[in-house]
């Protein structure tokens, strides 16, 4: 505990300052008013080691060679701790108030119309509700906190708690902050899970001021202390509580006119004239009746009167006798109106010179005021304690939690004027100054953390050089006090100023400071990196201590990350079972190309034919090449031969999972070519020659079959219906094509005058040129079954073969046609095939038309009628 702590404001002083002997105090005036950067390892005496409890570990704050952890070992762990009684809570509220200042008390002020929102406030606290204060700054907030704790002091079991929640966005170090003064538990700061399973029984009305979180992070404080009414001051700037928090809302508003000249009368000590009533009158409608306002308006006026010498003594003497100068003559006037909305400047002006120094200061620091026992080192005046007084008496301040700020909107005004010109310097000095005064083994760690955000601010304003030289004497210190939040952000300012300016021992210190406390908190992952980033930089500095200083860490990290694995063991799924069946019927509509297969399981086929039950034709409705979607007598030749009735027999008809829509049919169309290639064709012929391979022997005419296949839906036929109409009008075309084909690869060789005719159309057959018999005898019937040598007849047409049967194919080069008076066996002659019909030949003496067999939709017909000379 502070040594300090209790004593006077004259006492502090007499002392030298919070925490340190009047021979240190005297000699921080040296440093910095010199300018010389103070070596913080320059006085003498023992280093300050502090031992922690934390969680499970046990922490060893060493500011030489770093922090070291270790698990907490067995037989030294702390029971529960016991509550404050109501002296030691008096005690600590004490402690977290601003500190006396030397000099004559300042007058309170009074608190005037405020008394409904009294009562309010501390009806809805006694009935255990939480309240949200909201009034814009200057509008009194704190001065009713204070009525209110005086209001409430018996109310709950553990009393009335103080918080500021000024910088704090999370409500960790708040949480924090209600265990450390409810509970006696020094030296100690639990893991969460126990934090938040020790501050559920804490029944106590906590005023928190200068709240700055709202939403989430506030509900998540009012849940973690159900037991407790809070009180919360912010301003109309901070985010609302949620609506699920059930918090009450006060709003504080402006003083009356009356109130206004009541305040402006207490803070002057006489009554006003008609002039000045006139003018608060003014200045209320422009400030809208804030308080701080008039405070500030009762110090211009008290001000004025010094300036007039309005009291009845100055009159009586001789003016300029026992002065150095002569008396103005003139009279100060009253303040203008905009004097009076924006008086920073009109009162700085006034002040004394070491008051307008620590203004300069505090601006520097943005907004943060020192200790008034640090303001003779940095001002370089013996006397420079008693300006924070001074300024507060203007109005110039403001207390927050244990230290004063400059009060709202006082900072920019002071800053316009010139009050920030020289605010890097100032920093420096600051900066230098706290180096020295941290680092001294005389003050303890609770003093230092009280004094945090000056600190940080310092921190912030100042160089590289000095910057990390603060961190490195500050870090221990609020690592020591319980003050982490603050710990954290000194490291990592420290860290980025040591990269800057080149020092890697440094570096690696505040790394290595950064992974102990991430795994105090129980971040395994962060502490992880920045141990590893810390082993890395001792080990190219050889440092073999602070090495053997990390991996001990490390190793506790491991521990934590395999006990953490054990707890929840990561989720493990399980490959998913090949089903080569399943993906077989599940992707029937890919395109099986001789290259690229369909599905691995099934080999790669010209085309696959779905000779099987509903479920498998259903599966593969868009497949072109399937013959088993035709039916009519031109439905079985197109089965492919590669295709055999044990592969069929073999693959089982499984329904798919996802039913296949309408325009999923039709879009998937694939093309599967006939003949297998190993290679692309590269002529025109062989292109015709895929499409329309030309059989070795004729096809007898086959009678019409029943069609294989069960018909399907009435929709599902209209589907293929279109698919099969589309398909006979891209055959005319291909039909049309073949025939310039055939001319352009025969135009060499002139066909014989009684050679078969080739048809080129499957609709209507050309006329032919043919061998004639006599004038009246009759033409010769085709035969209805081919010959069983199977060589051509004169006579004999071309027609679809019968069910069951798949005629030979043999590939060639160009279509051939035999004469009629010299048949050859085995020459090959046009002939259907498997995916798209071809021309006739046919040798007759009169027209006479072919047999036609019924077909079914979208088959192509092949009729070719001749006509005799």
């Amino acid at each position: 505990m502070d040594r300090t702590q209790g004593q006077s404001g004259r006492d502090e002083q007499g002392a030298g300052g919070p925490g340190t002997p009047s021979s240190a105090s005297a000699s921080a005036a040296a440093p910095a008013s010199t300018g010389q950067a103070p070596t913080p390892s320059g006085p003498a005496g023992p280093a300050r080691v502090v031992t922690l409890t934390a969680g499970d570990f046990t922490l060893t704050v060493n500011p030489v060679d770093g922090s070291e952890i270790e698990p907490l070992r067995p037989g030294t762990e702390r029971g529960r701790p016991a509550k404050r009684d109501a002296a030691a809570r008096a005690v600590r509220d004490a402690a977290a108030r601003p500190p006396v200042l030397p000099g004559p008390p300042i007058s309170g002020r009074p608190l005037l119309a405020r008394g409904e929102e009294l009562e309010r406030l501390v009806r809805l606290l006694g009935r255990g509700r939480s309240v949200r204060l909201t009034g814009p700054s200057g509008s009194g907030r704190s001065a009713l906190l204070d009525a209110v704790a005086a209001r409430c002091a018996g109310l709950a079991p553990d009393g009335v708690v103080r918080i500021s929640g000024y910088g704090h966005q999370q409500p960790g170090e708040l949480l924090h902050a209600l265990y450390a003064t409810v509970y006696d538990a020094p030296r100690e700061r639990p893991e969460r899970d126990e934090l938040l399973a020790r501050v559920r029984d804490i029944g106590a009305v906590v005023l928190l001021d200068d709240l700055e979180m709202g939403g989430s992070a506030l509900d998540e404080l009012l849940r973690a202390t159900p037991e407790c009414a809070y009180l919360l001051a912010a301003t109309p700037e901070t985010k609302a509580p949620s609506d699920d928090s059930h918090v009450e809302e006060v709003f504080l508003t402006g003083l009356g006119k009356e109130d206004c000249v009541a305040l402006l009368e207490a803070g002057l000590g006489r009554p006003l004239t008609d002039e000045e009533t006139a003018w608060a009158g003014d200045l209320r409608f422009a400030s809208e009746g804030l308080p701080l306002r008039f405070v500030q308006a009762a110090a211009m006026l008290r001000q004025r009167d010094e300036l007039n010498h309005s009291d009845e003594d100055d009159d009586e003497e001789e003016p300029g006798v026992f002065e150095e100068r002569p008396r103005d003559s003139g009279v100060v006037p009253l303040p203008t109106l905009a004097e009076g909305a924006a008086p920073a400047e009109l009162l700085a002006s006034r002040v004394s010179e070491s008051a307008r120094a620590a203004l300069r200061i505090a601006c520097a620091l943005g907004g943060e005021l020192p200790h008034h026992a640090h303001l003779p080192a940095l001002v370089g005046d013996t006397h420079a304690d008693t300006a924070v007084a001074e300024l507060l008496d203007c109005g110039l301040l403001t207390p927050v939690g244990t230290r004063y700020r400059l009060a709202a909107g006082v900072a920019r005004q002071l800053e316009d004027v010139g009050y920030g010109d020289t605010a890097s310097e100032e920093a420096r000095t600051a900066a230098r100054h706290y180096a020295w005064w941290t680092g001294h083994a005389s003050v303890v760690p609770e003093r230092v953390g009280r004094e945090a955000d000056a600190v940080l601010a310092a921190l912030a304003g100042a160089d590289v050089v000095a910057a990390a030289v603060l961190a490195r004497t500050a870090a221990p210190a609020f690592a020591a006090s319980l003050h982490w939040e603050a710990w954290e952000r000194v490291l990592r300012s420290g860290a980025e100023a040591a990269r800057k300016a080149g020092e890697v021992a440094e570096q690696a210190y505040f790394h290595h400071e950064l992974g102990v406390l991430a795994l105090c908190e129980g971040r395994v992952d962060r502490a992880r990196a920045e141990l590893e980033t810390s082993i890395g930089l001792r080990g190219a500095l050889a440092d073999k201590r602070g090495t053997v200083a990390g991996r001990r860490a490390l190793a506790l990290v491991v521990d934590r990350e395999v006990a953490g694995a054990a707890a929840s063991p990561p989720l493990r799924l399980e490959a998913p079972a090949a089903a080569s069946e399943a993906v077989t019927v599940a992707t029937p509509a890919t395109p099986a190309t001789p290259a690229t297969p369909a599905t691995p399981a099934t080999p790669a086929t010209p085309a696959t034919p779905a000779v099987r039950t509903d479920a498998v034709t259903k599966a593969v409705p868009a497949a072109k090449s399937a013959p088993a979607l035709r039916s009519g007598p031109a439905a079985a030749p197109r089965v492919d031969p590669a295709v055999s009735a044990a592969a069929v027999t073999r693959v089982a008809p499984v329904t798919p999972a996802v039913p296949v829509s309408a325009e999923a049919v039709t879009r998937m169309t694939p093309v599967v070519p006939v003949n297998r290639r190993s290679e692309p064709p590269t002529t025109l012929s062989e292109v015709f020659e895929d499409a329309f391979p030309l059989s070795p022997q004729p096809a007898p005419p086959a009678a019409p079959v029943p069609a294989t296949v069960p018909a399907g839906p009435a929709r599902g036929a209209g589907r293929r219906r279109r698919v099969l109409l589309a398909a006979a009008g891209a055959l005319t075309v291909v039909a049309l094509g073949t025939v310039v084909s055939l001319a352009m690869s025969s135009s060499d060789t002139e066909p014989p005058a009684d050679g078969p005719a080739v048809s080129s159309t499957p609709t209507t057959a050309a006329p032919t040129t043919v061998q004639q018999n006599s004038g009246n005898d009759p033409a010769e019937e085709p035969p209805v079954t081919a010959p069983s040598d199977g060589g051509t007849t004169p006579g004999a047409s071309a027609a679809a073969p019968s069910p069951g049967r798949t005629p030979g194919r043999t590939p060639s080069r160009r279509p051939s046609s035999t004469p009629s008076n010299s048949p050859r066996p085995g020459t090959p002659s046009t002939a259907p095939t498997a995916t798209e019909p071809t021309p006739t030949v046919t040798e007759t003496g009169e027209a006479t038309p072919t047999a036609t067999a019924p077909t079914g939709p979208g088959t192509a017909t092949a009729t070719s009628p001749t006509t005799a000379p």
